[in-house]
């Protein structure tokens, strides 16, 4: 059973999703990216993320292909990026994202990281997106602890619903001050690259836990973010195969000498680090 998280509105989504970079970017098998996202969409990893920069759009408009007929079923995740960030062009940027993913509204729609534009002015447009119907929840990428605290600062304090960061076993850092402050505000962790881009997939540190738990290493890196409260993984893959196997990260539960073995290969950070980015 998919494992759930629960956002700061009281809605659950899926705990495991499925992320599209570099999908749809004139790769000649699209048939097979849009067999990987409904493969994924089958075994319950129903929340999908995409962005506006992805391909110059050609991402989302794969993800609209893959979800053409099963909309309702699916947990819609895109970001705006920081030039189009200002009142007027985060409303034109939602915009034509909805086109381009055949849909008439977003259930998350995310800033993808801090640019020019004040905070404010795109809290405001978020929230003209959201009495509109245009999206439901909004929230934020890459934003380090500092980062956060100048979007909590602002008046009236937005609803922030999530924060998109790089975390996996190879980038820990986030653990040491903004995983927990997110959690103590009750601001989901998106893990983006949550198998390192591909550096996990075969890691041997993660073999003799794969072997114990009859899964894949990668199914063991991603296990180990979704079981920590209030974090979603978002991995991508353009193979179904692949998916597959990656979802049955959902049915892993690491012990006590598993997460010590991983803290072994891979140590806990015990100082402030900057924020990873891709």
């Amino acid at each position: 059973m998919m494992r759930q998280v629960t956002l700061n509105t009281g809605e659950t989504v899926p705990a495991l999703g499925l992320g599209t970079w570099q999908m749809g970017t004139g790769g000649p098998d699209e048939a097979g990216q849009i067999r990987a996202i409904q493969t994924g969409v089958d075994l319950g990893m129903k929340l999908i993320d995409t962005a506006e920069m992805y391909g110059d759009g050609r991402s989302e408009s794969l993800v609209g292909k893959a979800i053409a007929g099963r909309r309702k079923e699916v947990f819609l995740v895109t970001k705006v990026i920081p030039s189009n960030a200002s009142r007027l062009g985060a409303i034109s940027a939602c915009e034509a994202s909805l086109k381009r993913l055949g849909t008439d509204m977003i259930d998350l729609y995310l800033l993808h990281w801090r640019g020019r534009f004040p905070l404010a002015e795109t809290v405001e447009a978020f929230e003209e997106l959201k009495t509109s119907g245009k999206i439901r929840h909004y929230g934020v990428s890459n934003f380090d602890a500092g980062h956060i605290k100048q979007l909590g600062a602002l008046s009236p304090k937005p609803v922030c619903a999530a924060n998109q960061v790089q975390y996996n076993l190879a980038d820990r850092g986030i653990e040491f001050d903004l995983l927990p402050d997110c959690q103590r505000q009750e601001i989901v962790i998106m893990a983006y690259c949550p198998l390192g881009q591909g550096g996990l997939v075969n890691h041997p540190a993660l073999a003799p836990l794969a072997r114990k738990h009859g899964v894949t290493s990668a199914a063991i890196a991603l296990a180990f973010l979704i079981l920590r409260p209030g974090v979603i993984a978002i991995p991508k893959s353009a193979a179904a195969s692949r998916v597959t196997e990656n979802a049955k990260a959902a049915g892993v539960t690491l012990d006590e000498a598993d997460l010590a073995a991983i803290d072994a290969a891979f140590p806990p950070p015990k100082r402030k680090m900057p924020l990873a980015m891709t």
